[in-house]
């Protein structure tokens, strides 16, 4: 399975009941996998909405890895970035706190950011989301 966040949230006992039910009688193995179906058939019915989301905001759909050579590329080349994502940013360990300052302008995470603590701090002082 790929990397998962957990998430809970409170049901009403009838729809948990019918929940129960539909395991129950093997459309679904569990609520686990009630639940996930649920969602990703949500996510499916606003597919266009997240498409065009993201072609309107240059975003990145899955994982964006930035290591230190992009980032004092930037540096160098006075072209701060404004990122934007729907998953995952990784900064990779070898980045400073004071490179993050220079080299990103802005950034948007719907979804999950990995990184240093230290260089975490100095990323979500540059977090806006428009």
């Amino acid at each position: 399975m790929p990397d998962t966040e957990k998430i809970s949230f409170n049901i009403s006992v009838v729809d948990l009941g019918q929940v129960d039910l539909l395991v129950d009688q093997g459309f679904y193995s569990s609520r686990t996998d009630f639940l996930i179906a649920a969602v990703r058939r949500q996510i499916e019915s606003h597919a266009l909405t997240v498409r065009q989301a993201v072609e309107q905001k240059v975003m990145t759909v899955g994982m964006t890895i930035l290591s230190r050579k992009d980032l004092e590329n930037r540096v160098a080349a006075n072209k701060p970035l404004d990122i934007r994502v729907v998953g995952v940013l990784k900064i990779e360990d070898d980045v400073t706190p004071e490179l993050v300052r220079a080299a990103i302008k802005s950034v948007a995470v719907f979804g999950k950011i990995r990184a240093r603590p230290e260089v975490l701090g100095a990323l979500l002082i540059k977090q806006r989301r428009d």
